[in-house]
């Protein structure tokens, strides 16, 4: 789906009609202070001070939120809240969206506003306070609710029917007569998305999770039990079978599979480098797609498009958040998309090459082999190891300056969550630019709030403290190299420089991109005595440091060169490169490379090497005769190789 198709999409979306039935929330946000905190005069006990306070719509709420970010023609909101002042902050709020809140009906006893309190310490969320779940809405109430879903049906051309509290439908009457309502206007569009109920209404097409699609199939799963995704098209097939109404299945990060008269649309996950937040995704995506099919939008596109949506508003963190057109736009233009996610966390599924340590992430690459003209690698860790352990030194670096004066005092507890937030940061980021891994550090300080903003450095002095630290080690090593106290095989991954050899033997013009500075690339690879094989180039990091990627280094070989995809390779031990090779259409080797060893697997390298999209997944190039062979479909004594 291109940028032209999504901006076809939110014009359409413009002229929908939409109402949203479901239980209308408040979330409320406290952020903490301990700075402010006092002994209280009255009762001898610590207070606890509150910095800022502010407050978005929550369940149903959200959804409405959504559709308004989506500028749809009306939305209409139909639901309960109590008579309290969390109520009238709520319908303000949705009046404030640009929803008709006059089908928001207001009961007077037994029903508080459904209220989620957050309360968020140190950057981290504590446990929710919850108002409103005592309540029971009257017969009186489910009355009003229910005329005015009948209006929404004659009125409106969709309606999203979102049930997320346990027992906010306490009367089966309620039930029986949405049914009813259901059957009397089975043409409209229903949109059903219940946390309790996806099995007690009719006619409607269905938004559900994994989890969801196998209970409604009849299937019990533990908690802890996986759902695959051959299992989750199975689940989906079923219920659309049924119920012959589109169905759509959100699947986390392996994305949402969509059911219609058609058969079954897979649309994978996307890879996000920010930190998450999940919370509120559903909500994103059941808004996206019910607008879309109601404009007449083909399910697959539905579920493409609300992809988008969901990748956006994950990415807010502590709110609701909702995805603007122009975000959606954004998000579309060169999506990073997560393959084989199954397979990526579960290594005994693994695929091998007879007699090798070759893994075949997408068996059907085989048949691409024997065309390669042009081969990019990446440096680090895919053959050099002169810079082995630079997490090691990237990550007390970013500790330092997340946590500032506070790095020797915070507690234990906060200590370890900023030290998983950093290392699963670094995870991420793995093979891109420095600089831009330093643009993400000034946003991690920024967040956690322990550094003063005035205090707070920008990415290239934080740059310049990494690069000190790492460069103190290299110095080291290229002493050692130097004074012929060790030799290039120390520093180079098993077999690597024999498989350049080789390659250069068979004609194939090289190039080497790294996200180092590209000085220290070359003065590098010169040193370990293998730059000359690389006569497409050298390249790295530039002081303008938007003037290289490998993006753009892969995209200017193919342009050059008038490549087909199968013509080039692009090796490397990270998502970036393998990512950037598997967009373009080359053939993307992937490196699980040991960098300690310099031979063998490193299973920490797997997962995001397959879900950036490898095709192929060797340890080393230690069998680099054997790769040889597959690589350019050449016969071999494998007893040999």
């Amino acid at each position: 789906m291109d940028e032209n198709s999504i901006s076809i999409i939110l014009q359409k979306i413009t002229d929908v009609k939409i109402a949203v039935y479901g239980d209308f929330c408040l979330d409320a946000y406290w952020v903490m202070d301990p700075k402010g905190s006092e002994v209280s005069i009255e009762t001898g006990l610590w207070t606890e001070a509150v910095s800022t306070h502010y407050y978005t719509p929550g369940g149903a709420g959200n959804v409405v939120a959504n559709l308004a970010a989506l500028n749809p023609a009306s939305i209409k909101v139909i639901g309960t809240v109590g008579n309290d002042m969390q109520g009238r902050e709520l319908s303000a709020q949705l009046m404030q969206l640009g929803a008709d809140t006059s089908s928001l009906f207001i009961q007077e006893k037994n029903f508080t506003t459904y209220c989620y309190l957050k309360r968020i310490v140190n950057g981290a969320e504590e446990p929710r306070i919850d108002f409103g779940v005592f309540n029971n809405r009257s017969t009186d109430t489910d009355q009003l609710l229910l005329a005015a879903l009948e209006n929404s049906l004659i009125e409106c051309d969709a309606l999203i029917f979102n049930q997320q509290v346990t027992g906010s439908i306490n009367n089966e009457s309620f039930i029986a007569a949405a049914n009813q309502l259901f059957d009397k206007y089975s043409h409209k569009i229903v949109m059903l998305d219940s946390r309790h109920f996806n099995d007690r209404f009719n006619n409607t097409l269905l938004k559900a999770n994994d989890r969801e699609i196998a209970s409604l199939a009849g299937m019990q799963m533990a908690p802890e039990e996986n759902i695959t995704t051959r299992d989750i098209i199975k689940y989906g097939k079923q219920i659309f079978t049924q119920s012959q109404k589109p169905v759509f299945v959100t699947c986390g990060e392996r994305g949402i599979i969509a059911f219609d008269k058609n058969g079954y649309s897979e649309v994978p996950g996307l890879q996000l480098k920010n930190k998450l937040d999940t919370v509120g995704a559903g909500d994103t995506a059941i808004s996206a797609i019910t607008l879309c099919v109601a404009a007449g939008v083909p399910p697959a596109e539905a579920a493409r498009f609300a992809n988008f949506a969901a990748a956006v508003t994950v990415q807010k963190l502590y709110t609701t958040g909702t995805a603007s057109p122009a975000e959606i736009l954004q998000m579309s233009r060169e999506p990073d998309y997560i393959y084989n996610a199954e397979l990526a966390e579960n290594e005994r599924n693994a695929v091998y090459l007879q007699d090798t340590d070759f893994e075949l992430c997408v068996p059907a690459i085989s048949e691409q082999f024997g065309h390669i003209r042009h081969a990019v690698f990446d440096h680090d860790g895919t053959i050099s190891s002169l810079r082995q352990g630079w997490e090691d030194i990237m990550e007390p670096v970013m500790m330092k300056a997340i946590l500032g004066d506070q790095h020797d005092h915070v507690s234990a507890e906060t200590f370890h969550l900023v030290e998983l937030e950093v290392k699963s940061f670094i995870h991420k980021t793995t093979g891109i630019q420095t600089i831009y891994q330093m643009e993400g550090l000034v946003d991690l300080v920024r967040d956690s709030g322990f550094v003063p903003e005035e205090e707070i450095l920008d990415k290239f002095q934080y740059k310049e403290l990494y690069n000190n630290a790492l460069m103190e080690m290299v110095s080291k090593r290229m002493d050692r190299l130097t004074k012929r106290e060790l030799g290039p095989e120390d520093f180079t991954m098993k077999g690597a420089v024999a498989f350049l050899h080789a390659l250069k033997a068979r004609g194939v013009r090289m190039y080497l991109a790294s996200g180092t500075d590209v000085d220290d690339v070359r003065n590098e690879a010169e040193m370990l005595g293998y730059a000359h094989l690389f006569d497409g180039g050298i390249y790295g990091a530039l002081k303008d440091y938007t003037k290289f990627s490998k993006k753009m280094i892969i995209e200017q070989i193919i342009r050059e060169n008038g490549l087909r995809g199968n013509e080039l390779a692009v090796f490397g031990d990270g998502p970036d490169e393998i990512r950037e090779g598997r967009r373009a259409g080359g053939i993307a080797v992937g490196i699980t490379s040991n960098e300690v060893q310099r031979f063998g697997h490193n299973p920490a390298k797997r997962p995001r090497l397959v879900k950036a999209g490898a095709q192929l997944l060797i340890p080393d190039f230690s069998q680099y005769k054997k790769l040889v062979s597959l690589l350019f479909q050449e016969s071999v004594n494998y007893a040999e190789a």
